[in-house]
């Protein structure tokens, strides 16, 4: 399958994935589908943007959630250190981690539109 093989060029541990799908690769390419729209309606970078840091852990948490349920590895540890931080009021470093992955997960986003 395409976009898997894809996706692992961009870091993300599929095998694991497909191992929480029970190797349903339908599922899994199904939920994936869900993804760009949860990422759309959870813009972690307005909080940042508006200085709503409460909104930016919760929202952050959101994805790091989903992100570790989908196996998007690189995305799954930047939102991970990133409710971390804003937890450890850091929101500078948090924001930094953050501007890093968003073009990672732009590439992950368009994959998975690209091959939906």
């Amino acid at each position: 399958m395409e976009l898997i093989a894809e996706l692992e060029t961009l870091g993300v541990n599929t095998t694991e994935a497909l191992a929480r799908f029970m190797n349903n690769s339908g599922l899994y390419v199904r939920m994936l589908g869900k993804f760009p729209a949860a990422v759309k309606d959870a813009d972690v970078l307005t909080h940042f943007q508006a200085k709503d840091y409460e909104t930016a852990v919760a929202t952050a948490h959101t994805l790091k959630g989903v992100t570790g349920n989908l196996s998007l590895t690189p995305l799954f540890k930047a939102y991970t250190d990133i409710v971390a931080l804003l937890r450890a009021n850091e929101p500078d470093k948090a924001e930094a981690i953050l501007t890093e992955i968003l073009p990672v997960q732009e590439k992950i986003i368009a994959c998975i539109e690209k091959n939906s």
